[in-house]
């Protein structure tokens, strides 16, 4: 049966829509056909990170206003065959996201696709309340600072309380997972980022991946091509990481300790 999840945060600059269309790649790549839906509406970034906004007519609100149909909007990922985008608008206001009308596109991807993966703007707005609603699992996507990690705790209220499975009074609401980006073994350790320990304690939300911080994240971005890819890379391999324990898989926490340092190292001090 398809899935809905949605990638959110309380803060902007968190690596959210990075995370989406990694996320959503890592699905494919492994056999599962995904759309991953752009719900920034005014902003548009989510094709600029999976590089195909040059192939961008029709968007997310031609489709609910039926001035095109899903299947002209949606745009098949040149780098894999089982994913497609479905962009924001730039020119339209976020009121033009109606709750009838993302229920109906959504609707309409679950009956084609394996998962369908929302990209929330950060925060309470009206767009990231309509990513979240038809939500079945949220990503919560937080850096180890104290006002991401504070952020993220209105999101957790507002997937309590106003989802769908949640105004239904369903007994499984939606199943939160905790994403962390952009963390540092080393600095946690000297106190300079809050540890895992300290943002799990915050949160209380189960932690299902560690995104180390990495250059290759932001030049993966640039280049259209979502790190993902790249399996040399050590973000790619924890984005991985994160998606197959998604699907089931039982994989150790990875790239969470600081590097030990070598004789050399020790001794000279570098």
């Amino acid at each position: 049966m398809a899935k809905v999840i949605v990638i959110t945060s309380g803060k902007g600059g968190v690596g959210k829509t990075t995370t989406s269309a990694n996320i959503a790649t890592g699905l494919a790549l492994l056999g599962k056909k995904t759309a991953v839906l752009d719900f920034d509406i005014g902003l548009r970034n989510l094709d600029l990170i999976l590089g195909c906004e040059r192939r961008v007519v029709y968007d997310f609100v031609n489709v609910i206003q039926k001035e095109a149909s899903l299947k002209q909007a949606l745009i098949r990922d040149r780098h894999c065959d089982n994913l497609y985008i479905l962009p924001a608008s730039q020119t339209r206001d976020k009121e033009a996201l109606s709750k009838e009308g993302v229920g109906q596109v959504i609707d309409e991807l679950k009956n084609t696709f394996d998962f369908v993966v929302c990209d929330s703007p950060a925060g309470i707005e009206r767009g990231a309340l309509m990513a979240l609603y038809y939500a079945d699992e949220a990503f919560v996507v937080t850096n180890p600072e104290v006002s991401s990690v504070r952020d993220s705790d209105p999101i957790l209220g507002i997937l309590a309380a106003k989802s769908k499975r949640a105004e239904a009074g369903e007994e499984h609401p939606v199943k939160e997972h905790l994403l962390i980006t952009r963390y540092s073994p080393k600095r946690a350790s000297q106190g300079e980022m809050l540890a895992l320990e300290d943002i799990q304690e915050l949160l209380g939300i189960p932690l299902i991946g560690v995104i180390p911080e990495s250059e290759t994240v932001l030049q993966a971005s640039n280049s259209g091509i979502p790190v993902i890819h790249d399996q040399k890379s050590i973000s790619g391999q924890a984005y991985m990481d994160v998606v197959a324990r998604f699907l089931g898989e039982d994989r150790p926490m990875r790239f969470i300790q600081p590097e030990k340092k070598g004789l050399l190292s020790r001794l000279f001090g570098t």
